[in-house]
């Protein structure tokens, strides 16, 4: 028997957004199974194969996330397989009277969105592993200390149900309204409906799945090119190549370690995987992020460099590094005692703690995106949100969408009480019972918690909207660092039931939404989405343990390059630094009274300042389209993501984005609806194949081509200082 959790079917009604009236079915089919044998089966395969994947890979130096889309391909001929091979009798359960089936008929969309989403269960926007597990990472890796591995398990656990306890909580305001609509989704719309849908080929045009198909394969065989063979093309810097011996043409030309002008990406990889696919970002949002980019990093990073401000010239141009006030990397076990506590004395004698004029600022204007995010959805849609607390989703106008859904049974709002009830109670636990080991009090797992619960809902109106999350791990590191100094293990944690589980609630949002989409039975959605959350989690620190517990000197990138093992960890390594600058050095002595960078706090205010003038114009003048498409969190987020992110990615996300969501949305409507989100999924999909082949066949032997075209962009003077006297290895003296 297949489970049902629907009702009666409502009638159809017009969506209000342009993109998603292109692109969601306004129909449905309330007779369809959903809750079926193979979608447990291939939901619960799909999940194990790809927690495990995400989380084998992200140790390595070069990690590789696969995304929901490789299963959402690959399970596509087992359904169906499925559909063909299975008995299609009917069982009987004994005692309790049930029957069920194997095979109920056609294996159909709604399966397959279910079984997407079940594999996706886990896993933070963006993609990737659960990035809770980097605090297991980084207290066993890299500050050496032991940990009980049911602390361990709690912690992942707690982190992604809690998550989940904050996506139900706020439903209402960002998965229902209709100008939530979760941009990213429609790309999964429209490819689950390529891969299920009958469509008539016009003449001289390709239907939608041989266009996709074409194009994938196109894609797999091109990233041969950027992923081995010739992977200067990710970041093709042609300045320093005319210019092959001066430090400030490989600063200004470098895709990779300067400003990347003239610089240009021809990797997909490298395009999407910091702001997500160009062709699903809608065009104002892409016109705020292109202007703040452009503003940032070509007019104020160049004047405050060339300025000397705050010593900048000391240090290099763009970098995530901690440096000395002679230019050099900071040793921070000179300021850190036995028992990973912050040496004032050491800190004194050795040095203060210096950083790239780069990395600074986009701390600074960091504090800004906070306070803007907050302000702009009180100033624009506090009403909206207002107006949905005080009445009930009946008493409002519905979309399509929404009233189709009405026809399905919804979930309590206690099943999602308890979840974060249960899952508070045993974060608290762990702050309790192995208080030594996290160093993060109890009340700092509740202050975290709220945090999160301020914060979902705001990040999620401008995520919801615009396709970018705007981050606030500043905000979490730098509250914790006040409040508890010199522990920096309990600033990773902090930020990790923070920041983290906000994380994890926006993309169970957004699988909601696409639940809400496809019309999914709600009830079936959660219980989909809970079940891969906590198979995803076990998952997930099984391997962790596994890899932490067996692989000698995991993590230690010094040790291991003698041996030319891949474990290096990149990302727990950036987690890592984090917890050193704010939880063990702290935030007073970067932006505090004792920091050279105190004036930076000022950007608070700032952030809270910026929207209003826009929302003021936009009363006065509200026919000025311009005014109404002005959104400073995204204005102030085009940067938020460098570094890592680089220069050229940004840059070329913005050409690509511009042409397809601008030129090709205005002058060519038909070839956008019919392929532009078609097109996006198959670069996608095409990408990540490729990028498992190499993996397996040629990354797990070892075999690393070294030639020309393989030494990324050729500009190793980009790193150099330009102050008088710095003495860095490789650098002249200026």
């Amino acid at each position: 028997m297949a489970l049902k959790c629907y009702g009666d079917r409502n009638e159809n009604q017009r969506p209000g957004i342009q993109e998603v009236a292109a692109t969601v079915p306004i129909t449905d089919d309330p007779n369809l199974p959903v809750m079926t044998f193979r979608m447990w089966f291939l939901g619960i395969l799909s999940c194990i194969l790809l927690m495990f994947l995400n989380t084998f890979f992200s140790y390595r130096t070069q990690p590789l996330a696969v995304a929901a889309t490789f299963a959402q391909i690959l399970t596509l001929p087992m359904g169906r397989f499925m559909a063909a091979a299975l008995p299609t009798g009917y069982y009987a359960v004994p005692l309790f009277g049930w029957k069920f089936t194997l095979n109920p008929g056609p294996f159909n969309i709604k399966e397959h969105v279910l079984i997407t989403i079940f594999a996706n269960a886990g896993v933070s926007f963006g993609g990737g592993d659960a990035y809770s597990v980097g605090i297991v990472n980084i207290i066993k890796a890299f500050y050496k200390k032991n940990i009980h591995f049911v602390a361990a398990f709690i912690i992942v656990l707690t982190t992604q149900v809690l998550g989940y306890g904050w996506a139900g909580m706020f439903r209402s305001y960002l998965v229902e309204p209709v100008g939530m609509w979760w941009p990213s989704n429609l790309v999964q719309v429209t490819l689950f409906r390529t891969l299920h849908e009958t469509d008539i080929r016009k003449k001289r045009k390709l239907t939608r799945m041989q266009y996709f198909i074409i194009v994938m394969v196109a894609s797999f065989a091109y990233y041969i090119l950027p992923g081995y063979l010739f992977s200067i093309v990710t970041f093709f810097s042609w300045v320093c190549w005319v210019w092959p011996d001066s430090i400030r043409a490989h600063q200004i030309g470098s895709g990779f370690r300067g400003l990347g002008i003239g610089a240009i990406s021809f990797d997909w990889a490298g395009i999407s995987s910091y702001l997500g696919s160009p062709l699903v970002t809608p065009w104002f949002s892409i016109a705020n992020i292109g202007v703040g980019f452009l503003l940032f990093t070509y007019i104020i990073i160049p004047i405050t460099y060339w300025a000397n401000v705050y010593q900048a010239r000391k240090f290099a141009l763009f970098s995530s590094q901690l440096f000395t006030d002679q230019g050099n990397a900071y040793n921070v076990t000179r300021v850190m005692t036995s028992n990973f506590a912050f040496d004032t004395r050491g800190y004194e004698s050795y040095s203060k703690l210096y950083l790239s004029t780069f990395f600074a600022l986009s701390t600074g204007f960091g504090f800004a995106r906070i306070t803007a995010t907050v302000v702009h959805v009180i100033l624009f849609h506090g009403k909206e949100i207002l107006q949905q607390s005080r009445s009930t989703v009946e008493d409002q106008k519905l979309d399509v969408h929404s009233r189709l859904m009405k026809a399905y049974r919804k979930v309590p709002q206690s099943w999602f009480i308890v979840l974060l009830f249960v899952s508070l109670v045993l974060s608290l636990t762990v702050s309790i019972v192995w208080e030594d080991d996290v160093q993060l009090a109890w009340w700092g797992v509740l202050l975290a918690c709220g945090v999160a619960a301020i914060f979902t809902l705001p990040i999620g109106v401008i995520t919801a909207t615009t396709n970018q999350p705007p981050g606030f791990n500043v905000l979490a590191e730098f509250l914790i660092g006040y409040l508890q100094p010199g522990k920096p293990i309990a600033n990773a944690l902090f930020k990790t039931y923070g920041r983290i589980s906000m994380s994890h609630s926006i993309s169970f949002l957004a699988d909601l939404k696409l639940g809400h989409y496809m019309k999914i039975p709600p009830r079936c959605m959660y219980t989909a989405q809970l079940a891969g959350t906590l198979l995803a989690g076990t998952v997930n620190i099984s391997v962790a343990w596994w890899m932490l517990t067996s692989i000698d000197s995991i993590c230690d990138a010094e040790a291991l390059q003698q041996t030319g093992s891949p474990w290096t960890c990149p990302k727990d390594r950036v987690a890592y630094d984090a917890s050193v600058l704010w939880g063990l050095v702290g935030p007073k002595h970067l932006f505090g009274s004792l920091g050279i960078y105190r004036n930076l706090t000022w950007f608070f205010l700032i952030g809270a300042v910026l929207p209003f003038p826009f929302w003021i114009l936009g009363k006065l003048y509200p026919k000025v389209q311009w005014i109404a498409s002005v959104n400073i969190p995204v204005f102030l987020g085009g940067f938020a993501t460098m570094p890592p992110a680089t220069p050229v990615n940004i840059f070329t996300w913005l050409i690509v984005g511009a042409f397809f969501n601008f030129f090709m949305f205005r002058f060519r409507r038909e070839w956008w609806k019919r392929y532009n989100y078609v097109l996006s999924a198959a670069l996608d999909a095409g990408t990540a194949f490729m990028g498992v082949l190499i993996y397996l066949s040629l990354g797990l032997t070892h075999k690393k081509l070294q030639w020309w075209g393989t030494q990324v962009d050729h500009c190793s003077l980009a790193q150099c200082p330009t102050a008088p006297g710095i003495s860095i290895k490789g650098c002249p003296i200026i």
